[in-house]
């Protein structure tokens, strides 16, 4: 069960991390939109698992990979945006959220029946 401390930090990383992908899209991921569904974060505060959602689905993979490639800049980003609130900056590990596919395809099997 995550404290209110943790669950304070994954909203505030969450958020920089929105605005910091909605400003390199522009640069480095042209004609992508990247979305930030869940952050947790360990109970030290030294791991922060971001679950991405990325569309279009064609270039999914490719803009993984680039984000993954770019996961120390975009930490020494989030670290200064959030120097405030954490002595040190969490290990950010990415994933890709599929629960909207997921979602989908329970969709199409229940359109079936």
């Amino acid at each position: 069960m995550e404290s209110n401390r943790q669950k304070k930090i994954s909203r505030l990383i969450q958020k920089d991390l929105a605005k910091i992908f909605l400003e390199q899209c522009k640069n480095f991921y042209p004609g992508t939109m990247i979305t930030i569904t869940h952050v947790f974060v360990s109970k030290d505060f030294s791991i922060a698992k971001i679950y991405l959602s990325i569309f279009p689905d064609k270039k999914k993979k490719e803009i993984f990979e680039l984000i993954q490639n770019n996961k120390y800049s975009v930490k020494h980003t989030l670290a200064y945006k959030i120097k405030n609130q954490l002595r040190k900056t969490p290990d950010l590990l990415f994933f890709i959220d599929n629960s909207h596919e997921h979602y989908e395809n329970i969709n199409q099997i229940l359109k079936k029946i």
